[in-house]
């Protein structure tokens, strides 16, 4: 996988920053089915826990990331042939901290995610994550060990002041 100058942003390939568990002061997951409306579920999921947490003026940043990692998740984690594995599933994770939320999502695919460039305007795909870079403050990915197959993709938002 080579890269072509500027229109390519290095994909990153990290774990969640340091962000102590113990400390996590509100968490809500959904699971989402393997179909495009899985998008609105996830925004309705999205919303309705961030009306009971302070997010301040986060609060439109976080939905459209949401919207755009839940539709990738959905692109390329779902059988081209579209059988449905209920193995493949995906699921949203919004994760609170006093000043910091994460927002994951896992889905069954080994891909590595790839962000282009907003001008690449030839790109099938990959502008989500141009997006989820440029509304966030920083994102990564990592894959799963174990039982549990695919990858998880984060973004992580950093929060007003209580």
């Amino acid at each position: 996988m080579g890269t072509n100058g500027s229109t390519m942003l290095k994909p990153l390939r990290q774990g969640l920053p340091p962000l102590d568990p113990a400390a996590v002061s509100s968490a809500a997951s959904c699971a989402l089915p393997a179909r495009y409306e899985a998008v609105r579920e996830a925004r309705r999921f999205t919303r309705g826990t961030l009306d009971q947490w302070d997010v301040g003026d986060r609060f439109d940043d976080i939905c459209l990331v949401v919207s755009e990692l839940v539709t990738n998740a959905l692109r390329h984690a779902l059988p081209g042939d579209g059988g449905v594995d209920p193995s493949a599933a995906v699921r949203l994770h919004l994760m609170r901290w006093t000043e910091r939320l994460v927002c994951a999502v896992r889905d069954p695919s080994h891909e590595t995610p790839v962000a282009h460039a907003a001008e690449d305007h030839v790109a099938e795909s990959g502008r989500g994550l141009f997006l989820v870079e440029s509304f966030s403050d920083g994102w990564g990915w990592y894959p799963l060990a174990g039982t549990l197959s695919g990858k998880v993709v984060w973004a992580l938002f950093r929060l007003p002041g209580v």
